[in-house]
């Protein structure tokens, strides 16, 4: 474990191991669990349950990679007990059933504790140049998917394969193009394939992720996108070393300057206003989802028009503490704002973020935050 993490999850723990005069820290999972990835900082394959032991100071990391056959949490109890601890051990709430049941049956006594996912909450220098890769990769995403919406030509309605998709090139879209082959329709399937191709060449997993138009009530994946409609590409995908990114953009093709303008103008003022808000100091979630709503309501946006504001944290998950309403974003904390407000009946505008919270006093840190103009083409200048 690198020592800033290591000193992290310590000092977090200090408080219920002291409090409940306990005996060790005990956490079980799979290597798909977040909590065992942050505390073991190994490549961990199948079962693995760590330790802190209170007295040695000690990490223990036990695995049936490395011991088949018996229980991780078995063989971590049995340590413990042999060191002549006893009483009560400190596990997060959600530790498996049946590592519980090995620990009680040594002897132990279980009190949870949310530490792990609060020391997780503030990332270190090094978890964010691991967010900020990935978040690359999401860009890179979606300057793709917006390649392809700017080479677009209109066919009967629809957006259809511009000549030049895939070399590059940028080129308005026609109206009602005459094409000498069958047009090839751009459907949200189509995009979201390129979407995740950019990704994979980036160097991330889209972690299957990656929608176009999730909150369309028309349509399906199959069904041609239409110039003057908001096109959402929402992607959030996985780096190497198992930091997500988190990025939504909506574009509209050959815009007539319609209701969407208005709406994307407020939903893009909500973004600097909650960033405003957070150089002022540590906010909760509740406090910052209402100052992005209210924000977008400001500009004329009725209460019985629907909103929807998310804050919450990133890292080893798409979205993680800080994530309850109560929960605070602290100094080190990297955000995901999302924020959506619909359109029409049919669709909605949305647009989603990651900045890091820095010192205090100063402007929290944009990651990789690409145009969120509605002209896909702005994304790519």
């Amino acid at each position: 474990m690198g020592t800033q993490r290591r000193d992290r999850v310590v000092a977090a723990l200090s408080d219920p191991l002291t409090g409940h005069d306990a005996a060790a820290f005990v956490h079980v999972g799979t290597d798909c669990d977040p909590g065992i990835r942050y505390a073991s900082q190994i490549s961990q394959q199948g079962l693995t349950a760590i330790a802190y032991d209170s007295i040695e100071r000690e990490w223990l990391i036990r695995s049936t990679a490395d011991e088949p056959g018996t229980h991780p949490a078995e063989r971590v109890a049995s340590v413990l007990a042999d060191r002549g601890r006893e009483g009560t051990i400190v596990t997060p709430a959600g530790v498996p059933h049946d590592a519980a049941l090995h620990l009680e049956n040594a002897g132990f006594e279980l009190v949870s504790t949310d530490a792990l996912e609060r020391a997780r909450a503030v990332k270190t220098a090094g978890e964010c140049e691991r967010i900020t890769a990935t978040q690359r990769a999401a860009s890179a995403g979606i300057r793709r998917a917006a390649s392809i919406l700017a080479d677009a030509v209109v066919v009967d309605g629809r957006l259809a394969v511009g000549d030049t998709v895939g070399d590059g090139s940028e080129t308005a879209p026609d109206t009602d193009a005459d094409l000498d082959t069958d047009p090839e329709f751009l459907t949200p399937a189509r995009v979201r394939i390129a979407i995740d191709e950019a990704i994979v060449r980036a160097g991330a997993l889209p972690a299957g992720n990656t929608a176009v138009n999730p909150a369309s009530d028309t349509g399906t994946i199959d069904t041609a996108l239409r110039p003057g409609d908001p096109i959402v590409l929402e992607t959030a995908p996985r780096g190497p070393a198992g930091y997500y990114g988190g990025l939504v953009r909506t574009f509209v093709v050959d815009s007539d300057g319609g209701r969407e303008r208005r709406v994307h103008v407020a939903v893009t003022q909500s973004f600097r206003s909650a960033r405003s808000m957070l150089t002022a100091g540590p906010e909760s979630v509740t406090a910052v989802e209402a100052d992005l709503e209210a924000e977008v309501r400001s500009f004329g946006i009725g209460d019985s028009d629907a909103i929807e504001t998310q804050v919450s944290g990133v890292g080893l998950e798409p979205r993680e503490r800080p994530v309850d309403g109560g929960d605070t974003l602290d100094l080190g904390t990297v955000v995901r704002l999302d924020v959506a407000a619909r359109v029409d009946r049919n669709d909605w505008l949305r647009i989603a973020d990651l900045l890091e919270c820095t010192d205090d006093g100063e402007r929290p840190t944009w990651l990789v935050a690409p145009s969120q103009s509605l002209d896909p083409s702005a994304i790519l200048e």
